[in-house]
């Protein structure tokens, strides 16, 4: 449980890089007071209506005859009707997830600009105009494969597709407007950045929430361990935002996680059943690479420096 909460904590902190970015842009245009005010209460909003309230809205989604006290307790429930109903739409639930991160991760590699920490990234990159075509057949394989299974395991695929393009949109609206407002193009008053820098959070939060049902499916736990993530967002975001875009290579090891437990969840929906540490395993390892990565250009970007005379 504990190695489970850890994994949660890491993976909220590390997809969320480009959240704190994003907010210590805007929030060094505001007064100290709506600073105050977002540091205090934005937390508990993000922690308990976001990274409590949409994992739980999404297992209730899938078990509608649930009530909210059973969609927090269902993991540790011993009532076998429960117990069956979780692992009924577990599968389904881990499918659209696994596609939603999946496609998530096929877009940073195809389309988004990057560091290259690996030499076949800028091939890929330069190949963006296959980025379409590649979701397309994976979703169309995943499909096919799940449809022999359980038509509603099929009808998850599609979901989990889906949910990607309707956040890439929004998220896309929130990174221009993010850039207006660094570019001072747009004025709007210390409240209605506040309302908007809710947005963004509640935006880039879903990858952190869908990529939480790789780590488990109890509510408590995701928001434990969420909840953490955001808060360690939010130091950073004021304290040392500026170091941590030091290491360049940070959001490769997110964007690989991301892909590693999106195809964990899409084989577990399948029947492959996973140990619960693999995901937190693999998270800390691949994060921890890209991490060295980061620092061993530190290094020679430091060695290239010239010396200072005394």
């Amino acid at each position: 449980m504990s190695l489970t909460v850890l994994g949660l904590i890491f993976f909220e902190t590390i997809t969320s890089l480009d959240n704190a970015v994003i907010n210590a842009e805007i929030l060094s245009k505001m007064s100290e007071r709506a600073r105050k005010w977002f540091l205090l209460w934005g937390i508990l909003i993000a922690v308990f209506m976001i990274r409590g309230f949409l994992p739980a809205a999404i297992v209730w989604v899938a078990n509608p005859h649930f009530t909210i006290e059973e969609v927090f307790t269902s993991t540790l429930s011993s009532d076998p009707e429960v117990v069956e109903a979780m692992e009924q739409s577990g599968p389904v639930l881990l499918i659209a997830g696994g596609m939603f991160l999946i496609f998530l991760f096929f877009h940073w590699l195809f389309l988004e600009p990057k560091h290259f920490g690996l030499p076949t990234e800028k091939f890929f990159k330069e190949q963006g105009v296959w980025f379409f075509a590649i979701v397309s057949i994976i979703l169309a394989y995943v499909t096919w494969h799940a449809i022999n299974l359980d038509p509603l395991l099929a009808f998850g695929a599609v979901v989990g597709s889906t949910a990607f393009f309707i956040v890439h949109g929004f998220k896309q609206n929130a990174e221009l407007q993010e850039a207006r407002l660094r570019e001072g193009k747009a004025e709007l008053t210390d409240f209605s950045k506040l309302m908007y820098l809710e947005v963004i959070d509640a935006t880039f939060s879903i990858d952190g929430v869908v990529g939480a049902f790789a780590f488990t499916f109890s509510i408590p736990l995701i928001l434990i361990g969420n909840g953490v993530g955001a808060f360690m967002v939010r130091e950073l975001t004021i304290r040392n935002i500026e170091n941590v875009k030091k290491y360049v290579f940070l959001k490769n090891g997110a964007m690989y996680s991301i892909f590693f437990l999106g195809l964990i969840m899409v084989l577990d929906s399948f029947g492959a059943h996973i140990p619960s540490w693999v995901s937190p395993i693999i998270t800390f390892s691949v994060v921890g690479f890209f991490f060295w990565k980061s620092v061993c250009r530190l290094n020679v970007e430091e060695k290239k420096k010239p010396k200072k005379k005394d």
